[in-house]
């Protein structure tokens, strides 16, 4: 067995509902996938799925709170359905794609729209505005095989009991089948990576004390409270 430098760091894992842990190996984020947020963030409907990543150890699990991070004074939410591939595949078919998820669970990408729109107008990448430690709360994952696919469902998002967000997993405009056949055309899926697919409109900033808690009809919630 090789001599590592330092101890190898430990997976990120998200629970599963009715015991279990989902190692995650990969984040994928789909960017404008419900019609009333890209027209909130002024872009173009008829513009096909992109994506951007964040690394698997910004997920936070088990409601647990998340810090205000650094270098931002506009810290937005976005609630999304999380999906969780159990099967490896590549330049899948749209028909066939549902068969490679796990599970679906409800979690947040937080991000930094300060530094998002300063990135924008430069041409520059999005990393650092969405990719920061602890910007994806997630919370349990409910098996297909319990729940079936979610593709209609109130997906909503609360601050401190006042409601934010509010949308209908119907409105995506690249259902969860479709997103996975478009993506796995750039890159090979395997089992343990996450889609985080889009939010509806509302998205808006949170300061300290804040309490977040997001549900996705048939699926689940998530909860994190800024510190």
């Amino acid at each position: 067995m090789a001599d590592f430098l330092f101890a190898p760091h430990s997976p990120t894992t998200i629970p599963i509902a009715r015991g279990g842990l989902f190692a995650v190996r990969r984040v994928y984020c789909v960017g404008r996938n419900y019609a009333e947020h890209v027209v909130e963030m002024g872009n173009d409907t008829r513009d096909p799925p992109f994506f951007f990543g964040k690394p698997a150890d910004a997920i936070v699990v088990g409601g647990a709170d998340i810090p205000y991070p650094p270098q931002t004074s506009d810290f937005h939410h976005e609630i999304e359905l999380v999906v969780a591939i159990g099967k490896d595949g590549a330049d899948i078919a749209a028909e066939d794609a549902l068969t490679h998820v796990y599970g679906y669970a409800a979690g947040l990408d937080m991000t930094r729209r300060d530094l998002q729109a300063a990135a924008k107008k430069a041409g520059r990448p999005w990393d650092m505005a969405k990719g920061f430690d602890a910007s994806a709360p997630t919370g349990t994952i409910e098996p297909a095989s319990a729940i079936g696919h979610p593709d209609r469902g109130a997906i909503t998002l609360s601050v401190n009991g006042v409601e934010r967000q509010r949308g209908d997993l119907a409105d995506q405009i690249w259902g969860v089948a479709d997103t996975i056949a478009y993506l796995s055309q750039f890159v090979t899926l395997r089992a343990g990576d996450i889609i985080m697919t889009g939010t509806p409109a509302g998205v808006g900033a949170v300061v300290k004390g804040d309490v977040l808690e997001g549900r996705i009809e048939g699926v689940g919630t998530v909860r994190t409270r800024i510190v």
